[in-house]
């Protein structure tokens, strides 16, 4: 096995679930994802689909009605993209989760050696994507004041370089909440055009945005590139309409890349299955029912957590604009690893450690707030509080 594989470091959010998976006494909060079950019309074009017997291939870059529905739904998020003409079906390849569209990205841009630069803290999948293709990682990391991440612009731009083939950003971000703002994105995109620089946008929070706009959506890179600019943006089905488990996202491409982008899809896993392709299309059709509904209860789940954490004493939290997750610092000495597994044994509450984020988040928690039953939150802060109370120091 190559050195690279075996040198790669496991995931610490799954080293604390797998110390509390089982335990029927433990309040999970370290995946990212809701415990709330797909809606049942999904489920259900799921099922109509296996009973008409749609279990063959598919084409390499999704089912045609799944693509076109996909570019009204990103042209109605995004009017401006493009001059107003909107975002076509020959710019969106569809993937088997969004993790898979980041890694088909990574692939398709970064050769051994390449050089690349992620904004730190971020979910570890991302920078290891560039890793395992051989690329030369560099962060430039959000800086924490009074609870909340920021970046520091100038030092991102001076960080990309004509030697730098991918930037590598996702906001809202995963574990902060932090977000972009169209100003940043602005100038984040005109500078990679001098420099000739890819850009990969995680913006899979984009729907899970609290702050009031237009489109009901947090700011894109969409909002200001055109087809031929060196972008590619991923999404996925999984946070906005309740699907984690379908394993089913998308991409937008510059169409000059779309040909080539299904050759990799072919050699990665072929293409989606075509009855979670019919899942998402119903999910599409009836969105409405779905995401907004999902956002102002994800909202009110935030709106209940983050003023229970910033009560405790000690705790440093700010209320994230986007995404799920409250990311916290504790005032508890040690590793957050090591922090988080005694929350576990000692608390029996399961949150995911900072430091698998990124090393300047040791000391740090995050904590997924998609849950369906508010309570369920306010045990855990009684929880946290608890053990706060006889370790902090």
């Amino acid at each position: 096995m190559r050195s690279t594989i075996q040198n790669l470091e496991e995931s610490k959010i799954r080293e604390v679930a797998n110390a509390g998976i089982g335990r029927t006494d433990v309040l999970a909060f370290w995946f990212g994802e809701s415990d709330e079950v797909t809606p049942d019309f999904i489920r259900e074009a799921a099922i109509d689909s296996l009973r008409q017997g749609e279990t063959f291939y598919a084409h390499n870059l999704g089912l045609p009605p799944l693509r076109e529905g996909l570019a009204r739904a990103m042209t109605a998020k995004h009017p401006q993209h493009n001059a107003g003409a909107g975002i076509t079906a020959d710019r969106i390849a569809v993937t088997s989760g969004g993790v898979s569209a980041l890694m088909l990205a990574v692939q398709a841009i970064v050769d051994p050696g390449d050089e690349v630069v992620a904004v730190t803290p971020v979910w570890p999948n991302l920078t290891a994507q560039a890793l395992i293709m051989g690329g030369k990682l560099r962060t430039v990391s959000l800086q924490p004041k009074a609870g909340a991440w920021t970046l520091d612009l100038d030092a991102l731009l001076a960080a990309i370089t004509p030697a730098t083939k991918l930037l590598i950003v996702n906001a809202p971000n995963n574990p902060t909440g932090w977000t972009l703002t169209p100003e940043e994105q602005r100038a984040i995109l005109a500078h990679c055009r001098k420099t000739g620089t890819w850009i990969l946008a995680d913006e899979v929070y984009e729907n899970l945005y609290y702050e009031p706009t237009a489109q009901a959506c947090a700011p894109s890179f969409l909002d200001h590139s055109v087809p031929e600019d060196r972008l590619l943006v991923v999404h996925s089905f999984s946070k906005s309409y309740l699907m984690t488990g379908w394993r089913l996202g998308w991409l937008v491409l510059p169409p000059t890349l779309t040909q080539a982008m299904g050759k990799l899809i072919e050699f990665n896993t072929s293409c989606a299955s075509t009855f979670v392709q019919r899942a998402g299309i119903a999910a599409l059709d009836r969105a409405d029912e779905v995401t907004p509904r999902v956002v102002q209860h994800l909202k009110a789940c935030r709106d209940a957590l983050i003023p229970a954490l910033q009560a405790l004493a000690g705790v440093e939290v700010a209320s994230p604009k986007g995404g799920m997750y409250a990311f916290f610092k504790v005032p508890v000495a040690g590793d957050s690893l090591t922090i988080a597994k005694r929350l576990v044994q000692e608390a029996g509450l399961g949150l995911a450690p900072g430091n698998a984020f990124a090393p300047e988040a040791n000391g740090w928690l995050r904590w997924c707030f998609a849950s369906k039953d508010i309570a369920r939150l306010h045990q855990g802060v009684a929880r946290l509080q608890a053990w706060l109370q006889a370790n902090a120091r």
